[in-house]
């Protein structure tokens, strides 16, 4: 039985992935194929293990001499664009993310396709719209979101869409290269609008002290 069942099952996953990929050449896999539970959410949990690379020996050893954040982890200056950084992992169905469904902090869709995915930082260290790679991974990360524990911190948080694969990645030590910085002044208007939230507030102040001529736009 078990033997018969297994091609219909394999039958039904490529159906999945080829009716994702329509034309755009990417493969969006959707929500309710992948969330826990079993079903194919269990078959990319592990099939999806994330190989990252080992940071490099340059890499490390350029890290020892930087500034330390409550990690213990490097904090880089902006020209610094290869660098060590320590990454966790969140989800869109953890009890905090709730509330904001599956948007990011910008109010647009969080993203996970076979090129591009979202990520999570405090502004003050990325600013909304940095774009990076990941040493052994194929994929563009854009920080579109935040979070109240990544202030004050460089940790970059890696958006997955299902709690089994947010456990997969867990928390690892990675080798990460800015491909491009994005915006303060954009990070410091939508931040400016939310000042009631005391992360929003550290970032805010944080990037004004980077950026002084930014002054005016925390006032707002």
């Amino acid at each position: 039985m078990i033997s018969r069942r297994l091609p219909l099952a394999l039958a039904a996953l490529s159906t999945l992935l080829l009716a994702s990929c329509g034309n755009s050449g990417i493969a969006v896999l959707p929500k309710s194929s992948i969330r826990a539970g079993g079903g194919f959410g269990s078959f990319f949990a592990r099939a999806e293990s994330f190989p990252t690379a080992a940071p490099s020996a340059k890499s490390v050893a350029e890290a020892a001499s930087k500034p330390k954040d409550r990690h213990n982890m490097p904090v880089y200056a902006f020209a610094d664009r290869t660098r060590v950084i320590r990454t966790t992992a969140y989800t869109d169905s953890e009890s905090d993310h709730l509330i904001y469904g599956n948007s990011n902090a910008t109010g647009t869709p969080l993203r996970y396709t076979n090129r591009v995915r979202s990520a999570a930082a405090d502004w003050s260290f990325y600013p909304v719209g940095t774009v990076f790679r990941i040493s052994g991974l194929p994929y563009l990360y854009v920080v579109d979101d935040y979070g109240s524990a990544l202030a004050g911190n460089a940790t970059v948080d890696i958006y997955e869409p299902s709690k089994d694969l947010m456990n997969v990645w867990g928390s690892r030590q990675v080798e990460m290269t800015v491909v491009q910085w994005g915006s303060f002044n954009r990070s410091a208007e939508i931040l400016s609008q939310r000042t009631s939230y005391g992360h929003c507030r550290a970032m805010l102040a944080n990037i004004v002290r980077q950026r002084p001529d930014l002054g005016h736009t925390a006032k707002l």
